[in-house]
Parts: C-alpha cells; sequence; structure tokens
C-alpha cells in the first residue's frame, strides 16, 4: 500500500534534524533537474500581511551562528528584506519533487556580518554582481531600458575586477525552532515528523503528525 517495506513504520527516523537535511538535500542535489538549493521564503509585516517568493540557500548547517541554521541572501531594501528588519521571523519551505518530499523550517533571523556578505558576494560572477548592483529589488521600474543603462554603467566604471557590495545587500540566518520533514506515500497518507526546541541551544523533541 505504501512505498516502503513495512508500511506500519515512519520513513522518517528519529535523529539529528540537522543530519537529516544534509541526508535529504544531498539525494535531491543528485535527482533535482534545476536549483535543487530553492527555497520558498515566507516573510510576513508586522501586522501579520504575509508574502512569499523563491529564494536560495546559500549555507546551512549545525555549526552556524549559535544554534546552526539556513542562510540566504537579498537586497535588504526590497519588499522581503523591509519585512524581514521588520519582523525578524521566517519560515522556509523546501519542496523536491523527484524525491517527493518536503521540508518546512521556521524561526528567528540574523543579519549575517559585513565579512560574510562581502565574501558571498564576491563569489558571485562578476555579471551578478553588477545586476545585484544595479538593480533597485522590488522597486517600480519605468521600462527594461533604464535597468540594463544602470548594468552598462556600473560595467563602465568597473571595466574589470569584483563590484562594490552594495551596503544595502547582506544576507540572513534563520536559526530553526521547528523543522518538519515530509514524505510522500501512497494514497495521501503522508508520513510527516516534525522537531522542536524552545531555543537555539535546547534539545531537539519531536513528534509524527497526522497528514
Amino acid at each position: 500500500m505504501t512505498d516502503t517495506v513495512d508500511d506500519t513504520k515512519s520513513a522518517i527516523p528519529v535523529t539529528d534534524p540537522f543530519a537529516l537535511f544534509e541526508e535529504w538535500f544531498g539525494e535531491a542535489k543528485e535527482t533535482e533537474p534545476n536549483d535543487p538549493n530553492a527555497m520558498a521564503l515566507a516573510t510576513a509585516t508586522p501586522e501579520g500581511r504575509p508574502s512569499v517568493r523563491m529564494v536560495l540557500l546559500k549555507g546551512h548547517g549545525s555549526g552556524l551562528g549559535e544554534g546552526g541554521g539556513f542562510v540566504f541572501y537579498t537586497n535588504a531594501e526590497s519588499r522581503k528584506g523591509e519585512e524581514i528588519r521588520a519582523n525578524m521571523h521566517a519560515s522556509l519551505l523546501f519542496h523536491w519533487k523527484s524525491q517527493r518530499r518536503q521540508i518546512r523550517i521556521e524561526g528567528p533571523l540574523t543579519e549575517v556580518s559585513e565579512e560574510q556578505a562581502d565574501a558571498y558576494f564576491h563569489s558571485r560572477p562578476r555579471a551578478s554582481q553588477i545586476g545585484s548592483a544595479a538593480s533597485d529589488q522590488s522597486r517600480p521600474l519605468p521600462e527594461r531600458q533604464v535597468y540594463l543603462d544602470r548594468v552598462a554603467a556600473l560595467e563602465e566604471r568597473f571595466p574589470e575586477g569584483d563590484i562594490p557590495r552594495p551596503p544595502h545587500w547582506t544576507g540572513f540566518l534563520l536559526c530553526p525552532r521547528a523543522i518538519e520533514f515530509w514524505h510522500d506515500r501512497k494514497y495521501r497518507l503522508h508520513d510527516r515528523r516534525r522537531f522542536t526546541r524552545e531555543g537555539p541551544k535546547d534539545a531537539w523533541s519531536n513528534t509524527l503528525l497526522y497528514p
């Protein structure tokens, strides 16, 4: 009836959730055709108005920050950046169709250091650095040529080498308080296990959830 040998048991083990994320992420890298590190990032205003968009995971692990976490980068003057600065909490969602799996992650955010932001910004292709520096992300654009002209101006101003990182282009670390693993099972008898902790140094507890 299900896709495991013993369909009476959960296929999601009781283990360290960071280690399980690493295992699932590694398997997704082998099978996802594009961007296995793509994740939905949900933020909200202080009034509770939510918004969501896709971003790329650029760092993760139990050794990051005080209690481990997941890192992404953005223009802090964008809509998501403004919502983050006003409400330093967010949710992430990974959906790997090839693996028939999802992972949901929730927790508070902290901004990465300027050194970390510089290092990642300058690890990107030069054209990507220019594109980010030229963009007033999420702001109205009269016509596309205006943006392309700004890109051309930066290419002329900086004919070679790295582009200075704009001060508002930065990264954020989500330190999880909850990580939920979801595995597809036949007939929608899905498998879900949620790990939670009160603080970054606390032990994880876990429970299965009804699908």
